[in-house]
């Protein structure tokens, strides 16, 4: 991604981070293979025009609707549903729901890492409808094996997920940033997706540094005002909870 010849120009930071998210889609992760990675990516775009997930969402309550999703692919049905409904209609998503699913064999570690891989691929194709673009490529698969660490002190007790305390891992898990609201901490079950979204964020949002500084001058185009505005539109818009 370059954007050149596009009449918006791009921040070189906003740039790089973009690129650097978007080949480590290509790569293995910690639980999920290069080709499974991006198999999930593939499956967030298809949500958008899947019959199942339409249905669902005017739907008074979509646990109503049985049916399986449009397409195949190499994912498992458990966790292309659980693609598909983060992408389509994350509202009303619940703790029960997702004990379903784990009933049905999802586990949370590959389910965090899905995640963390939904949130690149969401994020960079809606910059680009953003700005009248096509969306990217895929980039192509890289050889080499799933890591599968997990951190030795997540414990689930205050999310529906195991979490990583900012006590237990701030070097290791949050990069020895002080700033770990528990946006942050829903991804450290996986530590190398907080660091992905670590670095989106700071792109995309704030420098952690000044996130708790309102009066700081953010750098950006926007104001800080505007900016906050804008955040929290999006997310009155897309029912966020949080």
């Amino acid at each position: 991604m370059n954007y050149q010849g596009d009449q918006i120009p791009i921040r070189p930071d906003l740039l790089q981070a973009q690129n650097e998210a978007w080949e480590r889609l290509g790569t293995a992760g910690t639980w999920w293979t290069a080709q499974e990675r991006l198999a999930i990516a593939s499956e967030c775009r298809k949500a958008h025009s899947c019959e199942l997930c339409r249905k669902r969402k005017a739907a008074l309550s979509p646990y109503g609707v049985p049916g399986r999703h449009s397409g195949s692919g190499p994912l498992a049905e458990v966790y292309v549903d659980a693609v598909h409904r983060i992408v389509t209609d994350p509202g009303r998503l619940t703790e029960s729901w997702l004990d379903s699913l784990r009933a049905e064999g999802l586990e949370d570690e590959r389910y965090v890492e899905l995640i963390g891989v939904v949130i690149t691929t969401v994020s960079t194709d809606t910059f680009h409808r953003a700005l009248d673009l096509p969306v990217a490529e895929l980039p192509s698969p890289s050889p080499g094996e799933p890591s599968r660490r997990r951190p030795a002190d997540a414990r689930r007790d205050v999310a529906w997920v195991p979490l990583v305390s900012p006590e237990d891992g701030l070097r290791e898990v949050y990069g020895g940033h002080s700033h770990v609201p528990y946006v942050r901490q829903a991804l450290s079950l996986v530590p190398d997706e907080v660091h992905n979204l670590d670095r989106i964020e700071q792109a995309y949002y704030l420098p952690f540094d000044i996130v708790a500084r309102p009066d700081v001058d953010s750098g950006r185009q926007l104001t800080r005002t505007q900016i906050e505005l804008l955040a929290a539109r999006v997310s009155y818009l897309n029912d966020c909870f949080y």
